[in-house]
């Protein structure tokens, strides 16, 4: 029994980013009444917190936007082909203002336990100040890249200098200017902020376990007429991406990596390094995800432009990655390679000297002891279920999510798991997810549980949740496709392998944005097949 003081409402939506925005957005449109709770001070999650210095999408901003307003898209006005952090959150305050959404969303409030009650068929939703909401429907909307994690070394509180997280960077900057910086982790988050911090800092080190794929982004301005011309075929084009494999439309290949001569692939490579966009060198050819002597030829280009572009051959040889491409997260940058060239940028390899411990002054390696002013933790995230776990959710006979999932993540499309009824995910593990265009993940995730919702309140039905075989099979077609691909060959955030005692499973799905969506399209048309639905 919920006591007095708890407030009711038809649905609770975790997490105040583009998954929770659009699914307020519709289930207002659909009558219902759903309140949404959000850490942050304001809109825009991931491009709420994410600030740190070169904070910048990887996917063009005409493409990283909603499609399901068609004013929305003409009005909005975008700067830049990769937007900035403070772009993306000046879209998404422009979105919450445009459909009022605040008004529904509690700020400065953190979600930590909700509670299925199997009597009442409604979830019971507690918050950090005490506060409990019951709802027929819970979604985690808390995205998929929003649990920060330190590094797992010992001595984190003895530095005596100042520390910052790439996660968790204050809002009103950091000036470097003058000070000895050392920065741990060259993921995504330290290949941007890596040559924003060199230009501002005395004396910059690198701390490099492991090294990215990184490519040009080659940003700029867009031209008026480009805008133009995307704004009167934006159904076309959104169609497209509905369509594709990573919802970002290019050309389809048609030809193998290794039935090309030489200089032609080389070529090929060139032109789509030199186009700044991931997509286009991802798909030279059809079989750089599934083939490693055809990745070899990617990888082995990429090696020789590092080797171009750094003039010390020996860190240039450091900053080769030895796994496939692919196979991590590859970056867009801005002068990331050419940032070694700086005299005040010095890298160490922590496969050769590994990093023993933070200091009162520093950071000790193997070798010796480093003194900075400065350190900045670019350790990213624990990956996909970090930010669901971290919650205390407790399905069917107070069946854990955390428990459940201990030895990786189970879910039916990524949308819901076995146990836990009207518990929805937004792009959670088993879905395109990460390997995608998010916004377009995230519109079709949140359209998916919209109808689901809608379906059974014209039926009069009260519970849907994954039936145990369909939540199996799902699993096993996720992993066997992922089996076919060169992802499970390197020790990535996709396979959770930056986080001790993670399982090393992969969690995204790829089989592409595409076809996953007929995937879905078909459960629904099915009445909602793998599901069980209950009165």
């Amino acid at each position: 029994m919920s006591d007095s003081t708890t407030k009711t409402v038809d649905a609770v939506i975790v997490g105040a980013g583009f998954s929770g925005m659009y699914l307020l957005h519709r289930l207002r449109e659909m009558g219902l009444k759903a309140v949404v709770f959000e850490a942050g001070t304001d809109v825009g999650g991931t491009w709420y917190w994410n600030r740190y210095p070169g904070a910048r999408v990887d996917v063009e901003s005409l493409a990283y936007s909603y499609s399901f307003s068609n004013d929305l898209e003409q009005e909005f006005e975008w700067k830049e082909r990769y937007p900035t952090q403070p772009e993306i959150l000046k879209y998404a305050r422009h979105v919450a203002d445009r459909f009022d959404l605040r008004k529904d969303i509690v700020f400065r409030t953190r979600v930590t336990a909700a509670t299925y009650n199997d009597d009442s068929r409604d979830w019971l939703i507690r918050t950090e100040y005490g506060e409990a909401v019951t709802a027929r429907w819970f979604v985690m909307a808390t995205g998929c890249l929003s649990s920060s994690k330190m590094p797992e070394i010992p001595g984190l509180a003895a530095f005596k200098g100042a520390t910052y997280h790439t996660a968790h960077w204050p809002h009103e900057g950091v000036d470097f200017t003058g000070q000895r910086v050392g920065i741990i982790g060259t993921g995504s988050s330290g290949v941007q902020s890596i040559p924003v911090i060199a230009e501002q800092a005395l004396d910059l080190t690198v701390f490099q376990r492991t090294p990215s794929y990184s490519l040009p982004a080659r940003n700029r301005k867009l031209r008026p007429q480009e805008v133009a011309d995307m704004k009167a075929r934006y159904p076309e084009f959104r169609q497209e991406q509905r369509e594709s494999g990573a919802g970002v439309p290019v050309p389809i290949p048609t030809r193998s990596a290794l039935e090309v001569a030489d200089a032609e692939r080389d070529s090929i490579y060139e032109q789509a390094w030199e186009s700044g966009s991931l997509v286009n060198l991802l798909s030279s050819f059809t079989d750089l995800a599934v083939s490693q002597d055809a990745n070899d030829t990617a990888k082995r280009w990429i090696h020789r432009k590092i080797h171009e572009i750094v003039a010390d051959q020996a860190v240039a040889d450091d900053l080769c990655p030895e796994y496939p491409f692919g196979t991590k997260r590859p970056c867009l940058d801005t002068n990331y390679f050419e940032t070694y060239n700086r005299p005040n940028v010095h890298l160490v390899n922590l496969q050769r000297t590994p990093l023993i411990e933070v200091t009162e002054k520093g950071i000790r390696t193997s070798e010796r002891e480093y003194e900075f002013d400065v350190i900045v933790y670019a350790t990213g995230f624990d990956a996909m279920t970090g930010s669901l776990t971290n919650v205390d959710i407790r399905g069917r006979d107070g069946l854990s999510l955390r428990e459940t999932w201990r030895a990786g993540p189970r879910t039916y499309l990524g949308i819901g798991s076995a146990g836990f009824p009207n518990l929805f995910m937004i792009t959670g593990p088993g879905s395109p997810s990460v390997l995608s265009n998010m916004v377009v993940s995230i519109e079709q995730h949140v359209d998916f549980v919209a109808d689901a919702i809608g379906h059974l309140r014209e039926q009069g039905l009260a519970t849907i949740e994954p039936t145990a075989e369909a939540q199996d099979a799902w699993v096993d077609h996720v992993n066997e496709i992922a089996s076919h691909t060169l992802y499970p060959k390197a020790n990535s955030w996709y396979m959770g392998a930056n986080v001790p005692g993670k399982p090393r499973v992969f969690m995204p799905y790829a089989g592409g944005v595409g076809e996953y969506r007929k995937k879905c399209d078909e459960v629904a048309a099915k009445g909602y097949e793998g599901f069980a639905l209950a009165f």
